[in-house]
């Protein structure tokens, strides 16, 4: 179990450098679909199973219509993708830095830190998810709204970055 979950966690590094290098939209969503999955993956990993699939559904839809709206108004004729020097010299530039990451912060790991959540409470009723998602809702409910306001104006900022000077495929002809 330890092996799947660190293969997620690489994945989810990869895509993070994927995403953080950005050559055009369509390939940084592609990015931000493989993060979803192997940070989906890394919860259900840890025992939380409900919490995973139900974000990962939610996580998939708003970004297929971000990407929706990202690849109709950033039309580009000749994208640059993941192949391209310039985007080769970021890349190497974060995976360079993830890897300083882990060196400098490499002391105090140890596999007890790998336990489910489910294995710590001998005597629970409820699994450690089922609870959080129960908290989310009652306790939680505030920053659940500020988290769809921020959404929402990530959405916005996204539609405006990627308008750009000709308005893409709205513009008058």
């Amino acid at each position: 179990m330890t092996f799947v979950v660190s293969l997620f966690l690489f994945g989810l590094v990869l895509g993070l450098v994927a995403v953080a290098s950005n050559p055009s939209p369509y390939f940084a969503a592609l990015g931000l679909v493989i993060v979803a999955g192997m940070g989906c993956g890394v919860l259900g990993g840890h025992g939380g199973s409900f919490l995973s699939l139900v974000l990962f559904l939610i996580y998939m839809g708003g970004m297929l219509v971000v990407f929706a709206y990202s690849a109709a108004l950033a039309a580009e004729p000749y994208p640059e993708s993941w192949g391209s020097p310039a985007v080769g010299g970021y890349m190497g530039v974060y995976v360079v830095g993830a890897i300083g990451g882990c060196v400098v912060s490499w002391g105090g790991w140890y596999e007890s830190s790998w336990v489910p959540a489910d294995d710590m409470a001998e005597f629970s009723v409820f699994r450690g998810d089922m609870a959080g998602v129960a908290l989310m809702y009652s306790s939680g409910g505030g920053l659940l709204e500020i988290g769809v306001g921020v959404l929402l104006l990530t959405l916005l900022v996204v539609l405006e970055l990627t308008r750009g000077l000709g308005r893409g495929t709205v513009r008058a002809v």
